[in-house]
């Protein structure tokens, strides 16, 4: 099972300085891969624990692509109904070019109104609109020459396309991420939250004759008590887990640091 770490990109903490030391030290120690959120209009009545201040997800990512050499660059999750297919499908497939196939893209479809009434969206469209850009997605990573509005065009580069991971709960999410990408990336307290969900997909793909997708699972592990921690790792693992993006809380680099000082240690478990 592979460990990720997030990365806050949001509040104080979300500053160019303490967002590259913690990309590098989480690189440093061998953690496979980093994640980050979503926002883009957080209303005044809705900011604690980041003050509205987000940075963008796709050109984070691009950034800390940059200045890493080997670590994976995931989006826990993006949102896709908030973002144009056409420049949204280009960001992406420049992004996985750049950083030599590192992009893990975790999608979501949201859930904030005031978001979607910021962009003009109507929320009860996103399902569909997620969709729709799947579909887009997957035929331009799949061939050089696709088609938008009735036009034709040419879809380069076209670099290997990342994993699509998808967001969200059963069994909506399921149906999602089995039909249209390559895994299911879920939230969880505790890994009994989702076991017969993991099931459920499973079974899906094995119906659809597809491979078995990627189970990637967001949550937070007791780093105090490395043997809380230890059983947690083995059993999200028990349960067919591929990868556990562990949440940090910190306020410093130094912090950040001692995090992964103690997640060091239970990689091995």
């Amino acid at each position: 099972m592979d460990i990720g770490v997030t990365i806050r990109n949001m509040g104080p903490e979300s500053t160019g300085d303490l967002v590259l030391s913690c990309a590098l030290e989480a690189e440093n120690q061998g953690i496979e891969s980093l994640w980050i959120t979503d926002h883009i209009a957080i209303p005044p009545n809705d900011a604690e624990g980041s003050g509205g201040r987000y940075l963008d997800t796709l050109t984070t990512l691009a950034w800390l692509g940059g200045a890493t050499r080997q670590i994976k660059l995931g989006s826990g999750v993006l949102i896709l109904p908030y973002r144009p297919m056409l420049p949204t499908a280009k960001q992406i497939a420049t992004i996985q070019e750049l950083t030599k196939n590192r992009l893990i893209l975790g999608i979501g479809t949201g859930w904030m109104d005031p978001e979607f009434k910021a962009l003009g969206i109507d929320r009860h469209q996103r399902g569909r609109i997620t969709d729709n850009t799947l579909q887009f997605l997957n035929e331009c990573f799949s061939k050089d020459e696709v088609s938008l509005n009735n036009q034709a065009f040419l879809f380069k580069p076209r670099p290997e396309k990342p994993p699509i991971l998808i967001g969200g709960r059963a069994p909506h999410a399921l149906y999602r991420a089995a039909h249209y990408a390559n895994g299911w990336i879920p939230m969880a307290r505790h890994p009994q939250q989702i076991a017969t969900h993991i099931k459920e997909y499973r079974q899906m793909t094995d119906n659809l004759g597809k491979p078995r997708g990627n189970i990637t699972v967001m949550t937070s592990l007791p780093l105090d008590k490395p043997d809380e921690a230890r059983q947690l790792l083995a059993e999200y693992e028990r349960m067919g887990t591929d990868r556990l993006v562990c949440n940090l809380q910190y306020q410093s680099a130094s912090a950040y640091q001692n995090q992964l000082n103690k997640l060091g240690p239970l990689l091995t478990f």
